[in-house]
């Protein structure tokens, strides 16, 4: 591997927007079942709904978090519910699908979903069997990324060590953590919506808008 990633044994993956592009829109219809929820809990219309939704987002880490600590709901009801999506939208990706297969050492899927909507989501694309594990909200005990405690719990479920792991996200801020426990990190700058206050990028080593074309450029320059 060349020099700067010579280190890594542990490829660690985000899954929204991550292993997929934005621009295939699966994620916006997830915010709107998202915002459905909580029109139906709350009784609140469309726009508070959006605007309690967002809050709870930006200011928990994911809005499930948000909505457990003010509201107490369970979190299997939600999250069957606001993953009842089309996921015709995604399409499967031969380069990416190389890519990841060609990389030496240990794969895992790190996600605020849920695992069997994470299983679905790879099966679709192409990459269902591929990783050893999905590390999902219900392993991080409800506490999301970027909460430190997901990552820790990341790293002592599967005995990986964050100096010799990468990690790929969408949200820049989801990174910061990663960085904080010796972890490389890749950000994959694709049009994700991003959190107002986060403009520092200090944390972020690489950056990319094509995943599957940065993981060939690098697997291209070892081979």
């Amino acid at each position: 591997m060349r020099a700067d990633l010579a280190h890594v044994r542990n490829w660690i993956f985000d899954l929204d927007n991550t292993l997929y592009p934005a621009r295939v829109s699966l994620f916006p219809q997830i915010d709107v079942r998202m915002r459905e929820y909580i029109m139906r809990l709350t009784g609140a219309d469309a726009d508070e709904a959006h605007r309690i939704q967002k809050d709870y987002y930006f200011g928990h880490g994911t809005t499930l978090a948000g909505l457990m600590a003010n509201h107490g709901i369970d979190p299997h009801e939600y999250l069957d519910f606001v993953h009842d999506v089309d996921l015709d939208v995604l399409e499967h990706d031969a380069a990416l699908v190389s890519a990841i297969a060609r990389l030496p050492g240990r794969k895992l899927v790190f996600t605020n979903g849920d695992a069997p909507y994470a299983a679905r989501v790879l099966d679709r694309i192409g990459l269902g069997g591929t990783f050893e594990a999905v590390h999902d909200i219900h392993a991080t005990g409800y506490r999301p990324k970027p909460d430190p405690h997901a990552y820790l719990g990341l790293c002592e479920a599967y005995a990986v060590a964050p100096a010799e792991s990468l990690f790929v996200e969408d949200l820049a801020r989801n990174l910061r953590p990663a960085k904080a426990i010796g972890m490389t990190t890749v950000w994959v700058d694709n049009g994700s919506e991003q959190p107002p206050e986060c403009v520092d990028r200090s944390f972020v080593d690489h950056i990319t808008n094509d995943l599957g074309r940065w993981l060939e450029e690098i697997l291209e320059e070892t081979a």
